[in-house]
C-alpha cells in the first residue's frame, strides 16, 4: 500500500497538538483592519482550535500522518 500524500497547502495553515486536536490561524487578519473593532483584532491575535467536524475533516484528508 502506497504512502499518503499531506496537501502542502494544509501543511503551511494548520497543526495538530499533542493531546490530538487540530490548531489554526484566525481569519481576517489580513486587511482593512481600519474598520474592525478592536476587540475583535484582539481575539484574532493568536491560533485558535478547529471544531471537531472540521478537525476530522483536516486530519482524514489533508493531513493523514499528522
Amino acid at each position: 500500500m502506497p504512502k499518503l500524500k499531506s496537501k502542502s497547502g494544509a501543511k503551511k495553515r494548520f497543526r495538530v497538538t499533542p493531546s490530538g486536536k487540530v490548531r489554526g490561524n484566525v481569519a481576517g487578519k489580513r486587511h482593512n483592519l481600519r474598520k474592525r473593532t478592536q476587540k475583535m483584532k484582539r481575539t484574532a491575535r493568536g491560533t485558535f482550535i478547529l471544531f471537531e467536524g472540521d478537525a476530522d475533516n483536516v486530519k482524514k484528508y489533508f493531513l493523514p500522518y499528522g
